[in-house]
Formats: C-alpha cells, sequence, structure tokens
C-alpha cells in the first residue's frame, strides 16, 4: 500500500482509496463466497487505512457525509450492531438502528414492506441481521439501496470472516500457505462458512473439527480437511478459531454434556502447549468460558480476540464506504 498518500488521506478526510479498491465494483456485500481474491483483498486494504484512525485524536473522517444507513437486526447482538454503528458515524453518515420487536412488523408488515418504507426514508445502506438464510439478498431483489449482510441464519457473516481474515493477515504477515483450523460448532455456524471462502481464495488450508454430530463430512465438499480429533490436528495449525457452541439454535442434544464437550474440543494451556510456539487464537464472540476455552487461554498471550473487535470496526467501516461506491 503507499503508505503516505493513505496518511493523507485518513487525516484531510479525502476520498482516497488504496489502489486495490479499485477491484471492488459491488453494490451490495451479502456474502464471501460471491467475492474474487481480488475483492476480499481491496476490503481488507480498506480496512487497514482506516484502521489508523483508531490511533489518531480525530477519529471521524467525512467519506460517507450526507448518506444515510439504517441498521435491520431482527436477532439480538452486542459486537457487530454496534461495531456498523460507529463505523457508519466514523465516516459522518446519519445512522438509525431499527428495532425488529417495536416497529410495524408486529402489526402484520412484511420484511421487504418495512425495507422499502425505510428506502423510502433516505435510506442508502441497510445493514441487515436476520434468522433466515438469503433475507438479505432478497432484499438486493427488491430495494435500490446497498445491502450489507450482517449474519442470515446459518448461511454467511462476511464481515466478520473480513475481521478474521484481517486479524490473521496483521499478526502473521500473510494468509498465503497457512493452516487454520476453525472447531467447535461447525454446523450452525455462519462464521466458519464466511471463513471457508475467505481463507481458501486467500490460499490458506482450512481444517474444520468439532463433534460429528456438529461437523459433517459435507464439508470436505468445500476443499476443507474434516477431523474430530483436536489432540490430533492441533500442532498442524498456524491459526485456531475458536467458535462457539450456539445453544440457542437446539444443540442441547448433539453431545453428552458440556463437560464431555470441553475434556475433547475444549482449549486450554495445556493443549496450547502442545500446539506450535507461535499459533494464533481468535475466537468470534461471544466466549462461553470454560466451555469452548479456559480464561488462561482467552486473556493469553496467542490469543487475539480484542484485535479481532478492533479491527471489526475497521473492516465494516471498509464494507460501507465501498458498497457506497466511495473507494471507485
Amino acid at each position: 500500500m503507499a503508505k503516505d498518500t493513505h496518511n493523507l488521506a485518513v487525516e484531510s478526510g479525502q476520498d482516497v482509496a488504496p489502489a486495490s479498491a479499485a477491484q471492488w465494483t459491488k453494490k451490495h456485500l451479502i456474502g464471501l463466497e460471491e467475492l474474487s481474491a481480488a475483492e476480499i483483498t481491496a476490503i481488507l486494504d480498506t480496512a487497514e487505512m482506516f484502521g489508523e484512525l483508531s490511533a489518531r485524536d480525530r477519529k471521524k473522517v467525512p467519506a460517507l457525509q450526507g448518506k444515510v444507513v439504517f441498521n435491520l437486526f431482527f436477532e439480538n447482538s452486542t459486537r457487530t450492531r454496534t461495531s456498523f454503528s460507529l463505523a457508519a458515524k466514523r465516516l459522518s453518515a446519519d445512522v438509525q438502528d431499527f428495532s425488529a420487536s417495536t416497529s410495524s412488523l408486529s402489526k402484520g408488515e412484511s420484511f421487504i414492506d418495512t425495507a422499502k418504507n425505510l428506502e423510502a426514508m433516505g435510506a442508502d445502506i441497510l445493514v441487515v441481521r436476520h434468522s433466515t438464510p438469503g433475507a438479505p439478498h432478497l432484499l438486493t431483489r427488491h430495494v435500490g439501496c446497498s445491502i450489507v449482510n450482517a449474519g442470515d441464519g446459518a448461511h454467511e457473516h462476511p464481515t466478520q470472516g473480513l475481521l478474521d481474515l484481517l486479524t490473521i493477515r496483521k499478526h502473521k504477515g500473510r494468509i498465503d500457505g497457512l493452516t487454520v483450523g476453525l472447531v467447535g460448532d461447525i454446523g450452525h455456524s455462519r462464521v466458519a462458512r464466511s471463513n471457508i471462502w475467505g481463507l481458501q481464495k486467500l490460499g490458506a488450508k482450512v481444517i474444520l473439527c468439532g463433534p460429528p454430530t456438529l461437523l459433517s463430512r459435507g464439508f470436505e465438499k468445500l476443499g476443507c480437511e474434516v477431523a474430530y480429533h483436536l489432540d490430533e490436528v492441533l500442532p498442524k495449525l498456524d491459526v485456531i478459531n475458536v467458535l462457539r457452541i450456539q445453544f440457542e439454535r437446539d444443540t442441547k442434544s448433539v453431545f453428552p454434556s458440556i463437560s464431555e464437550y470441553f475434556r475433547l474440543y475444549g482449549v486450554t494451556g495445556e493443549r496450547l502447549a502442545r500446539s506450535k510456539p507461535d499459533l494464533l487464537l481468535l475466537a468470534p464472540g461471544p466466549i462461553n468460558r470454560g466451555v469452548e476455552l479456559t480464561p488462561e487461554v482467552a486473556d493469553g498471550p496467542q490469543s487475539a480476540i480484542l484485535d479481532q473487535v478492533t479491527n471489526g470496526l475497521a473492516v465494516r467501516m471498509a464494507a460501507l464506504y465501498l458498497v457506497s461506491g466511495q473507494g471507485r
């Protein structure tokens, strides 16, 4: 990247994107499956540019001044929703959070009609989280504004996948050639699917590990290695991404007990001692301490969990910036 140019752009608030941003021509961000390696790199490079803002006294730029961003969240969220709101505000957009529980949806209004009404109020970008896979893609066929997928069922969570990629790239200096393990509730995880697409397109090898009831051999069709014994694959990994058990998606009967799951798949200090000394540990959160990993691991020197949160803000700034067309 042309670092001096980017520093000037961030300092002055000019709409100057990295050269790779020219690869981005899409109006929406629905998933990483549909993106090329060049388009993924464009988002990561742009995110690095915006990441510089966090270290400055002035953290706001006028890149999206006059634009209107609505957050349509039909599922609970802390990090993603707050991160998108803050990202839009740092780009000087007008932001409005939408709550499904207090909206006209409770009176029978349809999902599509709700989106059309928000567009009629001047929305330029709709950030959508929904429990139904494909819901954000559906909106792209009914509204003219840009759609950013903030997680749709068990399908994809593209900005989480992107912030994981950015965290790996910043810590390891590359993604190509790394071996990355995704461990835990793969079957219900939209984060796993976005990571699989993004990692493989940027040249990483992906190993999936978890109980057979949460990880089918069908994932091998996506080019992944599937394993059921964490202790066997852990020494091979350069990065481990620990996915939480999604108890809200009826996972109570997929393994005998939490203690049994922790014994076989919990990431502990003892297990990390048998891994590569420079192993990077990620977890998309919220983390269940004592279920997927221990406090000593979550807060330890190999953990980049809080870096993921920081990088998530930069990635969501980049996503909003690029889908709005400013990068072009």
